[in-house]
């Protein structure tokens, strides 16, 4: 017992200031690896809980160059569709785009529109040769609910089309010369190639720094389980084009998970995996070995988890990151710190530390992007924000098998201040982060692990807040 090693967390040191040439925070380069073949523009993911991460967040973290996780605690389908909606936002080109039949009629339609978040399709009756175009136009100059697609729609010798191989230039030409929202792109036989949209077209000039898949479109991750039914999910999310797969697991280092890794790369081949949760550098070797392509690092750092007080297990964040990061770099293999973050010194502390992107849950959960309202309470407004090992989140997961008596949980539910919107925060975090590139003099997020840790006491962390209490805040 007298050799019991000291473990530490992020506020229990500071990094040391060195000699900067960095004139501009703006010059930091914050590009990063995600996992073993998919990189970023910022070291950003929000967590896959049920209150911070489905689309609507996956889309803004994307857009800002990082990736969100869709958490599983939808049925497969819901799921599935979710990833669907992050990659049908933001395109160069359509593949697949989506058509409805001429004999759909409005109310089909509109349902259709709902569940899809689609406002116009391609018509065809084959789902190959193109009819024609319903928009939002149409249906809105359509009275009766009596009205079908064919009797709506813009029938196909009256639309402007092309062929597969125009450039993103033409295609930007052609929606100004013509004033049109979408070419369909068509063989010499009028089947169906594919779609570019004036929104799409936009967005891909303007959105330089998002994330993006070789087709332009926005990256998506989405989490499975390490049981029952995570194969016929894995599929579904990969039938869905999704990008990267998160095995959600508290306890990675286990055998259940190391079964799954072995099974899913059996079966599905390429897809990268993000494999966690794990403390250690032998969970870190294990699943290295198994065939992750990242790991998540993190027990019980999470503001809203409970394991370490439940169960007495975990390791500090930054000790853990210390530790596993040689394993990671001997092997090739990024680390996402996942838990823990307070503030942007954070993010700064975990990527010296060894970190190559870190999880978000906490600081998002709060924003317009996450799921769920704002609700009131004593003249304040807040989001709930709730840990997925949590008794709510338990007896209300598909499929559920626990009741409230079976339960012990470890996470809590919580109200967490309302936000607004959760671009502003990341711009706060990156911004930190660049500042903290400048002082340690890192041009990029590699040279910042040069920089040298020291410990501070309970005095050094109140030095470092706001402390002067004679003066009022404002």
């Amino acid at each position: 017992m007298i050799n019991i090693p000291l473990a530490l967390t992020y506020d229990d040191v500071l990094l040391v200031p060195k000699l900067s040439d960095i004139t501009s925070r703006g010059n930091a380069d914050t590009s990063c690896r995600l996992s073993r073949n998919i990189e970023l523009k910022i070291p950003l993911l929000s967590a896959n809980m049920d209150t911070v991460t489905e689309s609507r967040m996956a889309i803004a973290l994307a857009q800002k160059g990082g990736i969100g996780i869709i958490h599983r605690f939808l049925d497969i389908e819901t799921q599935a569709r979710e990833v669907v909606r992050v990659k049908r936002k933001q395109h160069i080109v359509i593949d697949n785009p989506l058509t409805v039949p001429t004999a759909m009629t409005l109310p089909e339609l509109q349902e259709k529109i709902k569940s899809t978040g689609v406002s116009g399709f391609l018509v065809s009756d084959d789902g190959r040769k193109l009819l024609g175009i319903i928009s939002r136009r149409d249906i809105d100059l359509t009275a009766g609910d009596d009205a079908i697609v064919e009797s709506m729609m813009t029938p196909k010798d009256r639309l402007i089309v092309s062929s597969p191989d125009i450039t993103p230039e033409r295609a930007r030409e052609t929606f100004k010369r013509y004033k049109i929202e979408k070419i369909p792109l068509v063989d010499e036989e009028f089947n169906i190639k594919g779609l570019i949209t004036q929104k799409d077209s936009l967005n891909y000039s303007n959105n330089l720094d998002s994330a993006k898949d070789k087709k332009g479109r926005l990256l998506v991750g989405a989490a499975i389980g390490a049981s029952d039914d995570f194969l016929t999910r894995a599929q579904a999310l990969i039938d869905a084009e999704v990008d990267v797969l998160v095995i959600d697991n508290a306890q990675g280092h286990s055998l259940n998970e190391l079964n799954a890794i072995y099974k899913i790369k059996e079966k599905f081949g390429s897809i990268e995996l993000i494999c966690g949760n794990i403390a250690t550098s032998h969970g870190a070797l294990d699943l290295i070995k198994a065939g992750a392509d990242a790991v998540k690092v993190g027990i019980g750092p999470g503001s809203i988890c409970t394991t370490r007080i439940t169960t007495g297990f975990g390791v500090p964040q930054l000790t853990a990151i210390l530790n596993i990061t040689p394993i990671c770099q001997r092997y090739g293999i990024p680390l996402i710190a996942d838990g823990g973050i307070k503030h942007s010194a954070d993010i700064v502390k975990a990527l010296a530390a060894g970190a190559d992107t870190i999880m978000i849950g906490g600081q998002f959960a709060g924003t317009d992007e996450a799921p769920g309202p704002v609700i009131t309470y004593r003249g304040r407004q807040y989001k709930i924000s709730r840990g997925m090992a949590s008794l709510s989140a338990a007896v209300n997961r598909p499929n559920a098998k626990e009741n409230f008596l079976s339960i012990t949980p470890e996470g809590i539910e919580a109200r967490v201040p309302y936000r607004g919107s959760v671009g502003a925060i990341i711009d706060q975090f990156m911004g930190g982060l660049r500042s903290g590139m400048s002082y340690g003099n890192a041009h990029n997020i590699k040279e910042l692990r040069d920089c040298e840790f020291i410990r501070i006491t309970n005095a050094g962390q109140a030095e470092s807040a706001s402390h002067d209490h004679d003066n009022e805040v404002l």
